[in-house]
């Protein structure tokens, strides 16, 4: 697959065509997220970005992934990079002072009432992934760590990440997440565990517990 391009099995107009239109618009921000030292090795690494970003989507209703779109059309008219600005907020907790110093003053600010929304779904989101790790413990094992506690300048948790790419969506797509959210949590389901299923049929597994044994077997082996 060429990035920038979709797959000829993805059916036109479907869920499917609009999630990976987003990720090749990411992918295209992507490209020109400046970083320090040069471009990062994962900046060239279409196929991962892909498999990871197109498993989040897969799991979004159409009308969020519609408003997404609409915000990163909306940030290029208006001259701004939405993955540049997730990574810069995720230096608030993996390197404070540089970010208090040189990012912070031109990024858009975040209210208290949009930090306290913002808050709520990373718990809500927190509680699944750990539960997720706790019933498959080889796939949760190659997950990233949970908590912002743990960040360092080379490493990233799931918290932060989340928090960083929250940041970024309009009022708008906020409160399409927030609804999404609420029907997982009426539902019963998990957010995470649908996302590493969808991510887990794109490397070849059917199921999670497929995937999860043949994890188990290759760390013993």
């Amino acid at each position: 697959m060429i990035p920038g391009t979709t797959t000829s099995s993805v059916a036109p107009g479907s869920n499917a065509e609009l999630a990976e239109s987003i990720v090749a618009h990411e992918w295209s921000q992507f490209q020109r997220v400046n970083n320090e030292g040069g471009p990062a090795s994962c900046q060239s690494n279409w196929p991962v970005f892909h498999q990871m970003r197109l498993s989040q989507f897969l799991a979004w209703p159409r009308d969020l992934l519609t408003s997404y779109a609409h915000d990163l059309e909306a940030a290029e008219r208006s001259g701004r990079n939405l993955l540049t600005e997730k990574y810069a907020r995720m230096m608030e907790s993996t390197v404070p002072d540089e970010f208090h110093r040189s990012i912070e003053p031109y990024i858009p600010k975040i209210s208290a009432a949009r930090q306290a929304r913002q808050e709520r779904i990373i718990v809500m989101q927190l509680g699944w992934a750990q539960d997720f790790m706790q019933r498959y413990r080889a796939l949760g094992a190659s997950m990233r760590t949970l908590r912002s506690a743990d960040d360092t300048a080379e490493t990233t948790s799931f918290e932060s990440y989340l928090r960083g790419e929250l940041g970024t969506y309009s009022e708008a797509t906020l409160a399409l997440y927030e609804s999404m959210m609420q029907r997982l949590i009426e539902r019963g389901s998990n957010l995470t565990e649908s996302i590493v299923l969808n991510t887990m049929r794109m490397a070849g597994y059917s199921t999670l517990q497929e995937a999860e044994q043949a994890l188990e077997q290759g760390d013993r082996s």
